[in-house]
């Protein structure tokens, strides 16, 4: 019984919005037939206006025409006039026509005709007085003063006639946009209420939507909780295992220093310490990473850029890798072109590099060089690392700069996958860019773009 009633209040909306929508359809047409009455007549106002115009140009025309012949004898301009007023009879025919209903208009057209009649009687007097050679301005002044006079009698005759028709354009256009007004109205009340009546139809329809779209972003919020509770774990985990290790170095080279007797050599202390600062610096660069990433994620790292010379960074910053490195790894810095000073946040630019070379002695062996290419543009700074290490799987590469994230063949090499995320979220800083290209055993080449401005 329940379904039944429902049944009938949709086939009632239904039947009432069709009504509504028949309605509005029927006055819509009456309203777009008034509509299109009155562009005609609009489109019939423009039409002499525009004849109107054209008939005050052709007269300025043949004026010039007559006043060329006057002054210089050139038979081109006579022509000129008599073409002007063989058109200009046509014209003020098809504008007598247009105007043929309006008593206001008739009037003033009749008085255009006679001023015209006597215009062309002016000139006549003017063209014949020129072809017997009497064109000094003595025999020509009378002539001319009565043309100029008529003229403007015209002028005004014509600028009547034209607000007349401006007056008339006016008209149609308010009652044209009266009409629209209407229609537009009729429309929006037809439309709301067919609207509003489907809308209590199909109530029962958008409820149960909204009980499916709250059941839909329940289960992605469940996913994105499950999703962020392995992230934690992997974090934890993660850290736990790094720490791990250069923990237990230090600790183990700790309880060796101080159980040693006086006959350790001075060479096996020294082993043991530089195995404490190693482990140490470890620690201390994931905590570094670590805490990049989160104020970076916050929004709080901060952007300090200044001048600084980057051939002397660049060797500082290699010399204080190769004071840590254990194994000796050989890094060559190369400078291309004239790159002695850029803009750039220093102790930013100092991570990007760190870790990049970093992970490029990680995955080499000693004997292999490893490159530091420093070029520029006019607008850009560029940093290329290059090594011959194990390389990256294709596969691996598009989630290269995520955080935690390593490829599958780096074996028993540590690591915590921060380090491409933190130079990711540095060059963000500097609106920098990013590439790398990479082939398995064949190496990987990482380039660094930090745009600059004009310094």
């Amino acid at each position: 019984m329940k379904w039944s009633l429902e049944g009938k209040w949709i086939a009632s909306g239904f039947g009432l919005s069709l009504l509504l929508m028949s309605l509005v359809s029927v006055i819509s047409y009456q309203n777009a037939t008034q509509l299109i009455a009155s562009s005609n007549k609009v489109k019939d106002t423009n039409d002499v206006m525009k004849n109107i115009t054209d008939i005050l140009a052709t007269l300025t025309d043949a004026e010039a025409g007559r006043r060329g012949y006057i002054l210089y004898g050139e038979q081109l301009e006579l022509n000129r006039y008599y073409q002007a007023m063989a058109s200009l009879d046509t014209k003020v025919k098809n504008l007598q026509q247009q105007v043929a209903e309006d008593t206001y208009q008739q009037q003033h057209l009749t008085k255009l005709k006679l001023l015209i009649s006597q215009r062309i009687e002016l000139s006549k007097k003017s063209i014949a007085l020129k072809q017997v050679g009497k064109s000094s301005f003595a025999i020509q002044a009378p002539i001319l003063a009565q043309s100029n006079q008529n003229r403007s009698q015209i002028r005004e005759t014509l600028t009547q006639m034209q607000a007349r028709e401006q007056q008339l354009l006016q008209i149609l256009v308010r009652h044209s946009q009266d009409n629209i007004h209407n229609r537009m109205l009729i429309e929006f009340l037809g439309t709301f209420l067919s609207f509003a009546t489907l809308l209590g139809v199909y109530v029962l329809l958008y409820q149960q939507l909204l009980k499916r779209q709250q059941a839909e972003a329940l289960q992605r919020t469940l996913a994105q909780e499950k999703e962020l509770s392995e992230l934690k774990l992997r974090f934890f985990s993660m850290v736990s295992h790094e720490f791990r290790t250069p923990l237990s170095i230090i600790l183990g080279s700790a309880q060796l220093l101080s159980q040693s007797n006086q006959q350790w050599s001075e060479e096996k202390k020294i082993k043991n310490l530089h195995r404490i600062q190693s482990s140490a610096r470890s620690m201390n660069q994931l905590l570094t990473d670590i805490l990049t990433l989160t104020r970076a994620e916050a929004g709080k790292l901060e952007f300090h850029p200044k001048l600084m010379d980057l051939e002397a960074f660049c060797i500082n910053l290699i010399e204080d890798l190769q004071f840590s490195d254990r194994q000796q790894h050989t890094i060559k810095f190369i400078s291309q072109g004239n790159c002695t000073h850029a803009k750039l946040d220093e102790n930013l630019l100092y991570s990007i590099l760190t870790n990049l070379l970093s992970n490029a002695m990680k995955y080499s062996s000693p004997e292999e060089s490893i490159f530091l290419i420093l070029s520029c543009e006019p607008h850009a700074i560029f940093f290329k690392i290059q090594d011959n290490g194990i390389g990256i799987p294709q596969e691996f590469q598009q989630h290269l700069f995520e955080p935690f994230h390593r490829a599958n063949n780096v074996g028993k090499i540590v690591g915590s996958g921060l380090g491409l995320a933190v130079v990711k979220k540095c060059l963000e800083i500097h609106h920098g860019e990013i590439s790398v290209s990479s082939e398995v055993g064949g190496g990987t080449s990482f380039t660094v773009k930090i745009p600059q401005t004009k310094i």
